[in-house]
């Protein structure tokens, strides 16, 4: 009669629980995203499916599937499955997964799977308490964490683990999952509201799900599908509209205002970009180039701050990452400003595309290969570190473009101490 009580309480639990533990996937087939790891042919799907994984690391931001994955992995595998939380794990309990481990080997030749979730939680001792196991091979560890584990993982727990990156998931993953939550919830949403649902997501399944089934509950209140209202009022937030004219209009004006020096006006378009769910990576790469293209030499570590928002992009991703692009958002807009290199490559590709052959000089030709010498390939270069000075003075360019000037420095910022030290350098002999 107990084990009937159980087992009722269990079925009402599950039907209770959040729309994303209701629809975790049970085998590998079910999981949406990550094709990179778990598409056909792909070593880790192998691994699993052949029952031959080895200790890894799985890395990810949340609602990437790291722990849907583990559970798929614990019902795939003959050995037994053990989970523990960082949160609340100590190193007694540890230990004890590991003496019993240790006797389920001796006793049945069976192995143990670990998994730590939130390992990045566990502090040395208590990371070091689960290295004997893993060195041996007594468990084979499973950790997730959403920290990068180069930083916040024992080294010697990474060198004995393979590390799997979990990445954002995409839209049509994110289409997927809402499509099966609405299936789960006996309902339909308005094209708006899945969209707003998706947008929203920022590559979290789970943060999807949650507001899905949220929407769902306001709509069955309602009597009617999923509205646009509801799914705003679940994410506790308002859509913005954000059409195909908006999204080219919106960058044109970041672009601008930060051409332009309003570094609150660059903000500003910044969050409005972010709120309607453009894509982080568009926004960082269209900072790469206005770097480049609108400061340049003026302030050249501006191309390094621009640079570094965008590998913080692909490293934290959203929302964290917002910080990073605000912060090369105010760099570059309160940076000098200069279009120097701009007007130099272009006018050097008219050059090249101009008259003439566009012979390089003899004394520059390759002279390494056998026969060069005999050709002329080679002949009177001067070595510019063999000259006190670091330089010298002899022809570079071919004939119809040696005296074209391509690089006219602005007056702005950096760019002109650069340049007068670069004459200066040179016995002022250039224009």
């Amino acid at each position: 009669m107990t084990d009937l009580f159980a087992a009722a309480a269990e079925i009402r639990q599950s039907e209770r629980a959040p729309l994303a533990d209701r629809l975790r996937p049970i085998r590998l087939d079910d999981i949406v995203g990550q094709d990179h790891l778990l598409g056909e042919g792909r070593p880790l799907r192998g691994l699993i499916e052949a029952d031959t994984l080895g200790s890894i690391l799985l890395w990810g931001p949340p609602g990437t599937g790291k722990t849907t994955l583990a559970k798929v992995i614990a019902r795939t595998t003959e050995r037994v499955f053990e989970s523990l939380s960082a949160v609340n794990a100590s190193v007694k309990d540890v230990r004890l997964v590991l003496s019993q481990a240790q006797d389920r080997l001796g006793q049945h030749g069976q192995g143990t799977i670990l998994f730590l979730d939130e390992v990045h939680r566990f502090n040395k001792s208590q990371q070091d308490a689960l290295l004997p196991g893993v060195e041996t091979g007594l468990i084979t560890l499973i950790g997730a964490t959403t920290e990068n584990p180069n930083f916040e993982v024992n080294a010697a727990l990474r060198s004995r683990s393979t590390l799997f990156r979990l990445e954002p998931l995409e839209e049509p993953a994110l289409r997927q999952l809402v499509d099966r939550g609405l299936d789960a919830e006996g309902t339909t949403a308005s094209d708006d509201a899945i969209q707003l649902l998706v947008d929203r997501g920022a590559g979290d399944g789970r943060q999807v799900l949650t507001a899905l089934g949220v929407a769902s509950a306001l709509a069955k209140r309602d009597g009617g599908k999923i509205s646009l209202d509801q799914v705003e009022a679940a994410l506790g937030t308002k859509a913005i509209r954000y059409g195909q004219d908006d999204h080219y209009d919106v960058i044109s004006a970041f672009i601008k205002s930060i051409r332009g020096s309003d570094v609150d006006a660059g903000l500003y378009w910044l969050a409005r970009m972010l709120d309607a769910g453009e894509s982080a990576r568009f926004i960082a790469r269209r900072l790469v180039i206005l770097a480049s293209e609108d400061i340049g030499m003026a302030d050249p570590m501006s191309l390094v701050i621009a640079d570094s928002a965008a590998r913080a992009v692909e490293f934290v991703g959203l929302p964290e990452a917002q910080l990073n692009l605000a912060q090369a958002v105010i760099h570059l807009a309160t940076a000098p400003k200069s279009n120097s290199v701009t007007t130099a490559i272009f006018a050097a590709k008219e050059a090249a595309q101009g008259a003439g052959t566009g012979q390089v000089p003899k004394h520059l030709r390759d002279a390494h290969y056998s026969g060069a010498a005999g050709l002329g390939h080679g002949t009177g270069y001067r070595y510019p570190h063999n000259d006190e000075a670091g330089w010298v003075d002899q022809q570079y360019r071919p004939d119809e473009v040696e005296s074209d000037v391509f690089y006219r420095p602005s007056a702005h910022g950096a760019e002109p101490a650069r340049w007068e030290r670069w004459k200066k350098d040179r016995g002022d002999k250039t224009t």
